[in-house]
């Protein structure tokens, strides 16, 4: 693995020597790169800044002994405008691109544990459009920061413990066969027999007082570790497991079977927790509840609003369970930050959750914990998306029909694959433009789910990635003996600069996303890419272009814009047809 430094990095090196001061390099439209920290430096020493620019411009290597900076015009109070040239732009893409995969993007210096919490459904209920977001942008999250460098521990939360579940028990304990199936049947089926004994139990729960009563007993069976109870309380889990694993097969998202720790996997700590809280003042009891107060958080009323962690009745709240998860984050897998993806609405409970396990000393100066808070998916409408009925849109329902709409465009666009060509990328299409719509919104904002514009071959969609990708495949495929070779003696015309400049940026890109935990930074990174190669394409002839050298050249170019889309849209989740 061979990192290589960006431009930037390179010039912002260069500069920073001649001033003996931060640059304050960025991208300008006047030149490659803008260089303001002059004006500081000089209104610091109390000096003329034109001059001390012109100082800075006499003092740089360029020319034949360093041939990185083409030329630096001085303009305006004393901006530096620094234009980086041919040659420097063409060596260092050649160097990204004998670095395999990594294009030359450096790994974290110094990797640390992180822990991410995302794609949280609940056993024996059907997931739906609201575990959409969670599930995506997590799983984009926990790849950029793999590749990284990081090491990334998947944790799903899954809701797999609570009262309902004496109900579920105690009916299937009554009705024993409700569960039963064939061993390869589908996730669909899957939920199709949960979702049936669900609703069973709830009218029978409902109507039978004497079905209520058993039930409520066995609530206390299963919190008391009864091993019947949990037997059936754990065929309801595997169960969900395997629609969970159909969904997020659809969805192209590997969900491993030890990283699920729901719930109840922190049971065993649940009174540990507590005690710990009560017994360091960190909690107090309130009417018989154990509870946690902060000074700035109240009410309409303008009462404190406590975190419960438990209740007066002796039952765990959410809290208590989150409270432990830290413990055990910290304590057992050694953490050094810990992510939770989880919607908006729970901002403020995660405000009070991470403010306790300070308090109590769970997390330390030297431990981050951050609520990554999503908005939500709308409907055309501009409301939270739900079906005709009013209830929210099942999961897999959008995923199915995102893929029916990808194969109408694939087959439109592409009159020669085959029906079987078709359903295979219309998958690879369909899923990717769910995807990337959530992940090119920034986290906080709610996102319209329009799938006509979702799978449009035009403007910030997936589908234009994919297609710019597969156009390239396509060019290298008709290229024959010609290679990508890069030819750094080449001058570049104005849009092999611009593409080969963005290019470059790939690790910066990445750095920023790893650093903020905002995967739309890529997604419109990737999509500056995309457009800068259309221009490129259009004004730069490849295969017919003048000499068999500039023939290489763009060829170069055409292969390395490819490899960084397939690498940005794979740690985005997204796949990348070779043909459309």
């Amino acid at each position: 693995m061979a990192s290589v430094p960006s431009l930037s990095a390179s010039i912002q090196q260069r500069i920073a020597d001649a001033l003996g001061a931060d640059p304050l390099l960025r991208r300008s439209d006047r030149a490659d790169f803008q260089a303001n920290g002059v004006l500081g430096l000089a209104k610091r020493n109390k000096a003329n800044p034109r001059e001390v620019a012109q100082q800075v411009v006499e003092s740089l290597p360029m020319g034949e002994d360093d041939d990185l900076i083409a030329s630096v015009e001085v303009s305006g109070p004393g901006f530096l405008n620094i234009t980086v040239s041919d040659a420097a732009i063409t060596r260092t893409l050649a160097a990204r691109s004998a670095d395999g995969d990594r294009l030359g993007v450096p790994a974290k210096a110094e990797p640390g544990i992180t822990v991410i919490d995302y794609a949280q459904p609940n056993v024996a209920k059907e997931m739906h459009v609201g575990h959409l977001r969670s599930s995506v942008i997590g799983d984009a999250i926990a790849k950029i920061l793999e590749f990284d460098g990081e090491t990334v521990i998947r944790r799903h939360h899954i809701g797999d413990w609570g009262t309902q579940f004496g109900m579920l028990v105690q009916y299937l304990i009554e009705h024993p066969h409700e569960l039963d199936h064939d061993a390869d049947e589908s996730g669909e089926k899957s939920m199709s027999r949960l979702d049936r004994v669900y609703k069973a139990s709830r009218k029978l729960f409902d109507a039978d007082e004497d079905f209520k009563t058993r039930s409520r007993t066995r609530v206390v069976d299963l919190q008391a570790g009864d091993p019947e109870t949990l037997a059936i309380w754990q065929r309801f889990v595997d169960e969900s497991k395997i629609y969970f694993y159909s969904v997020y097969n659809k969805l192209d998202i590997a969900i491993a079977d030890e990283d699920i720790v729901g719930e109840s996997g922190y049971n065993d700590m649940l009174v540990e927790t507590c005690k710990l809280l009560e017994e360091s003042g960190v909690a107090v009891r309130s009417n018989g509840a154990l509870c946690v107060f902060f000074d700035d958080i109240k009410g309409k009323d303008g009462e404190p609003v406590p975190l419960i962690v438990q209740k007066a009745d002796g039952g765990f709240g959410y809290a208590a369970t989150d409270l432990s998860a830290v413990r055990d984050r910290t304590g057992n897998l050694g953490a050094r930050t810990l992510l939770y993806v989880v919607d908006a609405r729970q901002s403020l409970h995660f405000k009070m959750v991470f403010a306790t396990a300070r308090r109590a000393g769970w997390l330390t100066d030297d431990v981050k914990a951050i609520h990554l808070p999503f908005g939500t998916v709308l409907g055309k409408d501009g409301k939270p998306l739900k079906t005709r009925e009013g209830v929210s849109t099942k999961l897999e329902d959008l995923l199915d029909e995102a893929v029916q709409r990808a194969a109408a465009v694939i087959r439109e666009k592409n009159e020669d694959l085959s029906e079987a060509e078709v359903a295979e990328r219309a998958i690879e299409v369909g899923i990717g433009a769910i995807k990337y719509a959530d992940l090119s919104t920034s986290l906080g904002r709610d996102y319209l789910f329009d799938l006509d514009r979702m799978v449009s071959l035009t403007g910030d969609t997936s589908v234009y990635l994919q297609y710019a990708y597969a156009r390239i495949q396509s060019i290298l495929r008709k290229a024959g003996d010609a290679k990508p070779l890069a030819h750094p003696d080449l001058p570049l015309a104005p849009a092999e600069r611009a593409l080969g400049l963005l290019l470059d940026e790939f690790g910066t890109t990445l750095a920023s996303v790893s650093e903020t935990y905002e995967p739309h930074k890529l997604a419109s990174y990737l999509y500056s890419v995309a457009s800068a190669f259309a221009t490129f394409y259009e004004q730069c002839p490849v295969l017919k272009a003048e000499t068999p050298e500039t023939v290489e050249n763009r060829l170069f170019l055409a292969d390395l814009t490819a490899r960084t889309l397939h690498q940005g849209m794979a740690l985005l989740g997204i796949r990348t047809p070779g043909q459309l």
